[in-house]
């Protein structure tokens, strides 16, 4: 479980400098949420400072990949490294084809997975990247490879190709890569696991 502790004072700025001294963090290491009270009769109206540290995600994070671990008999890894709000984590194991599973399927759903306990845990829905052994980054370099290359036969024929179907992520990578080439336009077509990107020339 993931600690949420609260802190209350009279302004928002005095409870969150009361957590980040007791917790002795910085302000930039807390999730944090406020709630203000307004005051009744004989009460004051206070803030109240509901903070989540970051690092109690990330020991989270290992221990829900220990128990995954365990379940399916692999040895993991867990790295974790927080930027900018945004949790990258690398799984390293002993079979790491299980983990990743056939097109990363297997893999997809342990990010689902892990960003729902952590929901669950504190109600953050926090951005959670989640990769085994670089495989993603391995892939999205693939992916840009022949993007690159198709783009290049598009501005020479002037025909529309389409590309196969790709997931959310990856089609957004292959807009961004196209937006590059001036003379080239992208467009996601088709519906549910066929959803996937044409390329084309301007002129057509």
């Amino acid at each position: 479980m993931v600690e949420i502790r609260k802190f209350e004072a009279k302004t928002k700025e005095e409870a969150l400098d009361n957590a980040v001294k007791e917790l002795n963090v910085r302000v930039e290491d807390l999730f944090f949420k406020e709630e203000f009270i307004e005051g009744k009769l004989f009460k004051s109206s206070k803030y109240i400072i509901s903070v989540i540290n970051k690092e109690d995600i990330k020991k989270y994070i290992v221990e829900f990949f220990k128990k995954i671990a365990k379940n399916m008999n692999l040895n993991i890894e867990t790295e974790v490294i927080e930027s900018e709000n945004i949790f990258n984590v690398v799984l390293v194991s002993n079979n790491n084809a299980i983990l990743i599973g056939k097109e990363g399927k297997t893999l997809n759903s342990l990010q689902i997975l892990i960003r729902q306990a952590i929901k669950n845990n504190t109600g953050l829905s926090i951005k959670l990247n989640l990769d085994v052994s670089n495989y993603k980054i391995k892939k999205m370099k693939n992916i840009e490879k022949l993007v690159r290359g198709v783009a290049a036969d598009v501005e020479a024929s002037h025909l529309t190709i389409s590309l196969d179907p790709m997931n959310s992520y990856e089609r957004r990578l292959v807009h961004t890569i196209i937006s590059e080439y001036p003379a080239l336009i992208t467009e996601s077509v088709g519906e549910g696991k066929d959803r996937h990107v044409t390329i084309k020339y301007k002129e057509n």
